[in-house]
């Protein structure tokens, strides 16, 4: 089972969640959620994140534990040259309408991030992942970074960690070239560092993920 059909059975055995109607072919889902309020509510803490060390759009090093914590970060796996409707182009749409209503509240941007990891070193290097970043309009307002690997030796073990589901390819030594057939998630990080909330493609909800993010930035300030 694939594709809308599968996430609108899944989206019905969610309480509160209202499935939509056909799409038609070819097209993301989009179910209709009753968000509750932010705040109301408490996201528990799934696991901690994995550091590894990334690249990023100008080619230097950089520890991935830098974008994980201090903000609430949205984090997903990707590729640059993906076209599935139901894959990364509908995350990086999705992210699109969040960031929107991010910008929205006065205050929220600066508390939030975005970070995109490439599943395939080998074609997303620096120089394509810069590209990239400037297509996704990336300023100032809201932090969206792009990283890549410098091998998928090196990534494996960070796809383990985060517990992301993909297949890999390999060359004609048998060694590891890129990921395939990844299954979509976003992952919603606390500025601690911890896994709040894991979104596949059934609950890729804005107003949904937008309340998350609000009742993380809440909790963050009673901390304080």
């Amino acid at each position: 089972m694939k594709g809308w059909v599968g996430a609108l059975l899944v989206a019905a055995c969610v309480p509160g969640a209202r499935a939509a109607v056909d799409p038609g072919p070819g097209a993301a889902p989009r179910m209709e959620f009753v968000a509750p309020a932010a705040g109301s509510y408490v996201l528990q803490h799934i696991q901690s994140t994995a550091d590894a060390l990334l690249l990023d759009t100008s080619g230097q090093p950089t520890h991935l534990a830098r974008f994980t914590h201090g903000k609430v970060t949205l984090l997903t796996f990707f590729y640059t040259y993906c076209v599935d409707p139901l894959g990364c182009p509908f995350a990086r749409v999705t992210l699109g309408e969040l960031r929107a209503r991010i910008r929205s509240e006065a205050g929220l941007a600066a508390k939030v991030r975005f970070v995109n990891v490439s599943l395939d070193p080998q074609h997303d290097t620096p120089e394509v992942i810069a590209q990239y970043a400037a297509e996704l309009g990336v300023d100032r307002s809201l932090e969206w970074r792009v990283l890549t690997a410098a091998s998928m030796r090196t990534l494996l073990p960070l796809l383990e960690d985060f517990g992301q589901d993909v297949s890999v390819d390999t060359d004609a030594q048998g060694r590891p070239t890129r990921a395939l057939h990844h299954m979509l998630k976003v992952f919603l990080i606390d500025a601690q560092g911890s896994v709040r909330e894991i979104y596949s493609l059934a609950f890729l909800q804005p107003a949904v993920m937008f309340n998350d993010i609000r009742t993380l930035a809440i909790e963050a300030g009673r901390r304080r």
